[in-house]
C-alpha cells in the first residue's frame, strides 16, 4: 500500500473545512425570538423587564393566587377569579372599582390609575355582591334545578346568571309589561282584561 493513498485529497480537505465553517456560523448566529417578539422567562412567560416586550407587544400575565375568597371556591386560580369577575362586570355594565377599593396608600398601576386592593372588604358593594352571588347559587341548586326537572320544552332554558336580572345595569330596571289592547266586543258575560263581569241584559 502506498503512503500517498492514505493522504486525503485537496478537494476532500476543502469540503470538510467548508462544512465545519458552516456549522460554526450557524451556532453563533442569534436565535430568532418566538412569535410575538416576547422572550420567555424562567417560567415560560415573558420576562417583565424585557425591553423587547415594550411598544404594545402582547405577553401573558401572571395572576397571583386570590385571597379572602368567602363565597367563591377557594381552589380557584387567580386567572379563574379574574375571568369570573369580568363576567360579573359585563353582566352589570360596570368596572372593577365598583366593588373593589383602591389601596389606602395611594399606589398606582403602570398606567397611572389607582391600584385596587382586591382582598379589601372596604366597599359595601363587594359585600352586596357576595350576597347576590350566594342567592343566585341557592336558586340554581334548588328552584332552577326543580324547574329543569319538570321542563318539557325541547330547548333547555337559558342559564341563570347575574345578567338574567341586571341586563347590563348595576340597578336592574323594573319590567313594565306592554299595554294590552282589546279589539272587538267581548262575548256576553266575559269581562275585559282587568275589568268586572258584564252586567246581564234585561228581558
Amino acid at each position: 500500500m502506498k503512503i500517498t493513498s492514505l493522504v486525503p485529497s485537496a478537494a476532500a480537505v476543502a469540503l470538510l473545512a467548508t462544512a465545519v465553517l458552516a456549522a460554526i456560523t450557524v451556532a453563533q448566529a442569534p436565535q430568532n425570538p418566538p412569535a410575538g417578539g416576547a422572550m420567555p422567562g424562567m417560567n415560560g412567560t415573558p420576562e417583565a423587564g424585557n425591553p423587547a416586550q415594550q411598544g404594545g407587544m402582547h405577553h401573558q400575565r401572571n395572576f397571583p393566587p386570590p385571597t379572602n375568597l368567602q363565597v367563591l371556591p377557594k381552589d380557584l386560580t387567580g386567572a379563574q377569579v379574574r375571568d369570573t369577575m369580568r363576567g360579573w362586570a359585563g353582566d352589570l355594565g360596570t368596572e372593577c372599582d365598583t366593588c373593589h377599593a383602591a389601596y389606602a396608600d395611594g399606589r398606582k398601576a403602570p398606567n397611572g390609575q389607582p391600584m385596587l386592593d382586591f382582598a379589601s372588604d372596604a366597599k359595601p358593594e363587594k359585600k352586596m355582591a357576595r350576597i347576590m352571588y350566594t342567592m343566585m347559587e341557592l336558586d340554581k341548586k334548588d328552584y332552577v334545578a326543580r324547574v329543569a326537572a319538570m321542563d318539557t320544552m325541547p330547548e333547555p332554558a337559558a342559564p341563570l346568571t347575574c345578567g338574567t336580572c341586571h341586563r347590563g345595569s348595576i340597578d336592574p330596571e323594573a319590567y313594565v309589561p306592554p299595554r294590552h289592547e282589546e279589539h272587538g266586543p267581548h262575548p256576553e258575560g266575559t269581562p275585559p282584561a282587568g275589568g268586572a263581569p258584564a252586567a246581564p241584559q234585561g228581558h
